[in-house]
This record gives structure tokens, C-alpha cells and sequence, in this order.
């Protein structure tokens, strides 16, 4: 699915405010390496129903199994393993005998001590993945079953089953060390590597695994349709702490969505929810929804937090000309797109922000192939929509009790005309504080 830079950081799956990230709330990793490749997960969504499913089934068997996995393989083992290759040591006699050994750790004190402790931990690690094989033994997904054929194959190695048959690696004696200090720094380096690669592929999708059964997501049903479609009950946005959740419907038939709401009624919030659930179902990853049923899109592109740029000299208006543009030419290709717009022509006056939105929307209504959300404040333009049959109307409700403002966040179907931004100046005392100036 395509995406570009500018949909990832509106839909905050990456953010320069790690703690405001969709990477932070689903980011369960135990390794500078596994942390590092789930970020690379999320920058990536997939392309194919096949490897959408296949992360589905690797991701599920991560789940029945998360409170088994290996305590012997931890971030400082991996460290200590990786720089064990990085240090100059003296050279260890090739065939260390029981005097040899002794005077090797005698006159070379420090460097044995550093490769008794590597040896230890390479120990830890191989003994790690050998519980790894045999949890995850007849695994239905094809990525996972290459990375258990690699890890057996490697294994395999005689003196690796020989340094697996002591249980205390501490106890080794000398020779034992140098032994198995040669084998592994000399004859198994990149093999060493290749077991922490995969490791840290594991380990980030073990995060997702574990974050799917901490918030109880569901697993999405993707399917390939001549025309897009999202179906979903129940979604929210993760990254609130008590959320509110929708019910979607987006078909080919109404395949436009024109939303409205007040300020701080939830708008953006349920655009960014759509999206993101959108998203991660194209990882392969569970959703933040009961159920959800979709089509297998080929992009995904929003249009929510555009900037001027001063260097330039573009003005937040033509920017967001510029945005709406490059979707327009990005998505007449025929293909299946997701568009989330978020209070298109902010940046110029209102008479000509609803000329310029209405002409947008009268050309985007168009396009069968692709789904929009669009959130407005212009409501005015929804009447003259009303005869096209593909546009839906939903809005969020703001009431006013005791001259407080209240939000219940629920989708209702219609226009919502509320204007209530005097409303927010008076309540928050900046009219007072005006009007005594």
C-alpha cells in the first residue's frame, strides 16, 4: 500500500514526539534491535493480501505463546555477544590443551575474562533459541517457518550442540572456554549475526503480539474487491485512554463521507482512527475495532496538518492547494485509495473556502474507486450535496449545559451547524480579559 511522509506523520505512526506515536503505544520490544525493526514495520505497509495474512498467522502464534518466550535471550546478551566480535583480544592458541589454557588465562587475565563472560552469553543466546524452535514447532506462516529453518539449520553445528549440552556454562573449565571462544569468534561470526537479525525481527513482532492482547484488538478480514470498502463496528482511537468508539460503513456506493462537528467535538480524532486502523490492518497487524472488514487498498493519503512554509515563501493556503493537487493526480490511476481530508481551505477567508471546497468535492464525489473522509466547518456547502447519492452526512453533536460545553463524540447522521467558537473565547476569559484592556 502506498503511503508518503506526510500521511505518516498526520496519522502520528511515526512522531518527532516519540510519546504521541502509534509506534510508542504499540512498542513492546526488549531490544535496541527489535525496537529498531518494529519502527521499520511501521513505515512499511505490505502490498499483498498473501503477506498480509501471513503477518496476520506469524503475529496470532506470537499471541498463544508471548508469556513462553525465552527469559535467556535479553537486550545485555545480545550486547555483550555483539561486542565480544568488536574487542581486540589476544589470539587464543588453536588448539588450546589444559596447560595452554591455564597459561593463556594467566598471562592474558583480562581477555579471558572478557571471553569466558561472551562465551556465557553466547550460551544464553543458543540456548534461547533452541526453546524458540520448540515453541514455535508447526507454525502455518511461511515467514515464520524460514526463520525457524534458518535458526535450525544453524544449530545444527556440532559444537554448538556440544557447548547446549552443559547446563552451567558457568563451570567451564579453561580449555572449555577457548574451545568454544574459537569456534565462535572464528567459524561463526556471521551466523551469530544472522541469529540476532532474526531475533530482533521476533522480537518486534512479538511487541505487536503483545500489544494485540493487552488492548484487545481484533484482527481485520481483507479481501480483494473490484471497488474499496471499509466496514468496521466498534473502531476507536488507540491512543486515547478512554475512547469513544464509531461504527463505519464506507462502500462503493457511498463512498464519500461529509463531516461535520464544532470544534473539539471529535472530527479529527475519528478521521485519524479510520486511518490508522486502515494502516495497521495493511501491517498485518490487529485493529483497534470489534470487527472490521475491508478491501485491500492500494494507497493511503491524508491531507490533515499542512504548514506554510516561510523559507519558500508559500502561504498555508497554497500548500494546501499544492496537497490537494498531488492527491488529485496520485489517485486518478484507477486504483483503490483511502483520502482523509481534515477542514480542507483553512487558510483562506470563508466565502472562498466554500467556492474552493465545494469544487473539490464535486470533482473528488467522481473518482468510484476511491473512499473519502472529509471533515468541514463549512456546513452551508452540505445542503447544494444532498442530490449526489454517494455522499453520506454524519456529525458530531455539541450541546450546552450551565453555559458549559458538552461533547458526547457520537457519530449522528446529518449536518451539524454548531458554532461555538465565541463560545470557547467567553468561557475561557479571554473576552473578560479583552473587553478590560
Amino acid at each position: 500500500m502506498q503511503v508518503d511522509k506526510t500521511t505518516l506523520q498526520d496519522l502520528s505512526i511515526i512522531h518527532a514526539d516519540e510519546e504521541q506515536s502509534v509506534f510508542y503505544h504499540l512498542n513492546n520490544t526488549q531490544t535496541n534491535g527489535g525496537r529498531e525493526y518494529l519502527r521499520y514495520i511501521l513505515s512499511k505497509p505490505l502490498d499483498t493480501l498473501a503477506a498480509i495474512t501471513d503477518t496476520q498467522l506469524l503475529i496470532k502464534q506470537l499471541i498463544a505463546i508471548e508469556q513462553e518466550w525465552p527469559v535467556t535471550i535479553t537486550n545485555g546478551t545480545i550486547m555483550v555477544v555483539e561486542r565480544f566480535f568488536e574487542t581486540q583480544i589476544n589470539f587464543y592458541p588453536s588448539h588450546p590443551t589444559v596447560i595452554s589454557s591455564y597459561y593463556y588465562k594467566i598471562i592474558n587475565a583480562a581477555d579471558y575474562s572478557i571471553t569466558k563472560y561472551s562465551v556465557e552469553h553466547s550460551h544464553s543466546l543458543l540456548k534461547g533459541f533452541w526453546q524458540i524452535l520448540n515453541l514455535l514447532n508447526g507454525t502455518e506462516s511461511k515467514q515464520l517457518q524460514t526463520w525457524l529453518e534458518h535458526i535450525a539449520l544453524m544449530l545444527q553445528r556440532p559444537f554448538v550442540q556440544e557447548l547446549l549440552q552443559y547446563d552451567n556454562p558457568k563451570k567451564l573449565t579453561p580449555r572449555q572456554v577457548l574451545y568454544f571462544a574459537n569456534h565462535l569468534r572464528f567459524h561463526f561470526k556471521q551466523q551469530l549475526f544472522e541469529l540476532i537479525d532474526i531475533y530482533n525481527r521476533l522480537d518486534a513482532y512479538l511487541s505487536l503480539a503483545v500489544a494485540s492482547k493487552k488492548f484487545q484488538f481484533s484482527f481485520p478480514v481483507i479481501t480483494e474487491t473490484e471497488k474499496p470498502l471499509i466496514t468496521a463496528e466498534a473502531l476507536y482511537h488507540l491512543q486515547l485512554k478512554i475512547p469513544v468508539s464509531y461504527n463505519v460503513e464506507l462502500t462503493q456506493h457511498k463512498n464519500f463521507l461529509f463531516l461535520t462537528g464544532a470544534n473539539m467535538a471529535g472530527k479529527s480524532t475519528f478521521i485519524k482512527a479510520t486511518g490508522i486502523a486502515v494502516y495497521l490492518a495493511h501491517l498485518g497487524m490487529s485493529v483497534p475495532a470489534k470487527n472490521m472488514q475491508l478491501s485491500l487498498f492500494d494507497g493511503l493519503l491524508s491531507n490533515i496538518h499542512v504548514v506554510d512554509n516561510i523559507l519558500k515563501g508559500e502561504s498555508y493556503f497554497f500548500n494546501e492547494v499544492q496537497r490537494i493537487k498531488k492527491t488529485v493526480e496520485k489517485i486518478n490511476d484507477g486504483k483503490k485509495w483511502l483520502i482523509l481530508i481534515d477542514e480542507l481551505f483553512k487558510g483562506t477567508n470563508v466565502q472562498d473556502a466554500m467556492k474552493c471546497s465545494t469544487t473539490v468535492i464535486e470533482g473528488l464525489r467522481k473518482m468510484q474507486n476511491v473512499l473519502f473522509v472529509l471533515s468541514t466547518h463549512l456546513y452551508e456547502i452540505g445542503d447544494d450535496l444532498k442530490k449526489h447519492s454517494n455522499i453520506q452526512f454524519k456529525y458530531f453533536e455539541t450541546s450546552i449545559k450551565d453555559d458549559e460545553l458538552e461533547f458526547s463524540y457520537q457519530l449522528k447522521e446529518g449536518i451539524s451547524n454548531d458554532r461555538l467558537g465565541y463560545l470557547i473565547l467567553r468561557k475561557e476569559g479571554v473576552v473578560e480579559m479583552l473587553e478590560k484592556l
